[in-house]
């Protein structure tokens, strides 16, 4: 089966759910993506009252992130895919509306952001694993559940945001870590250390 034949199955399979599935699918697109990114700052508030490394690996996250989608973004202008929604005959209507015309398929940027934030919470911040990676699988599912990418734009996209992700840490986490460490001498100070007394979070 291709990614066409699988998108078909998929939207014909989400027009047959109920109206709240819908709905809550819709909004579960961008609502996956700020929880993600709420356990993101959570995770910076608590690494606040760690060992500098600990901090280093909490700002990385949005900073893989952002590195992520800005490669996510020049893989769009190069390959310039259509919607599917737009694209494929015979589909049934996506339940989002579908993007506007040069607003390119190829990868899902909601699950390179998804992906990355997801592996970068993993990273710093283990114990949230358990929630940060089934909502970031949902939130690309979703992308395809709503009609607006194909299978593979969101196999793609989790899969850039995953290894974008892990070779920023890889890469970034000495130098961050010398960095947090200067900052804990300067004005800086509440945003990378939390006032002595705080106990740290689980």
């Amino acid at each position: 089966m291709n990614s066409t034949d699988l998108y078909r199955d998929v939207t014909d399979f989400a027009h047959g759910t109920p109206g709240w599935v819908h709905s809550f699918a819709d909004a579960g697109t961008e609502g996956g993506i700020l929880l993600l990114m709420a356990v993101a700052v959570l995770g910076w508030w608590r690494a606040r009252r760690l060992a500098p490394r600990a901090v280093a690996l909490a700002v990385l996250v949005p900073v893989g992130t952002a590195v992520a989608y800005l490669l996510s973004e020049i893989l769009k202008s190069f390959v310039q895919e259509q919607r599917p929604c737009r694209a494929v005959a015979h589909a049934a209507a996506s339940i989002a509306t579908c993007p506007a015309q040069g607003d390119w398929s190829f990868p899902s940027n909601h699950s390179v952001i998804a992906a990355s934030l997801a592996v970068g919470i993993f990273i710093a911040w283990r114990a949230a694993a358990w929630l940060a990676v089934p909502v970031a699988l949902l939130t690309g599912f979703s992308r395809v559940f709503v009609g607006v990418h194909y299978p593979h734009d969101v196999a793609v996209g989790l899969l850039v945001g995953a290894v974008v992700a892990a070779i920023c840490f890889r890469v970034l986490a000495g130098p961050m870590t010398t960095l947090v460490i200067k900052l804990r001498t300067g004005p800086l100070k509440p945003l990378v250390e939390a006032r002595r007394g705080s106990h740290a979070a689980g």
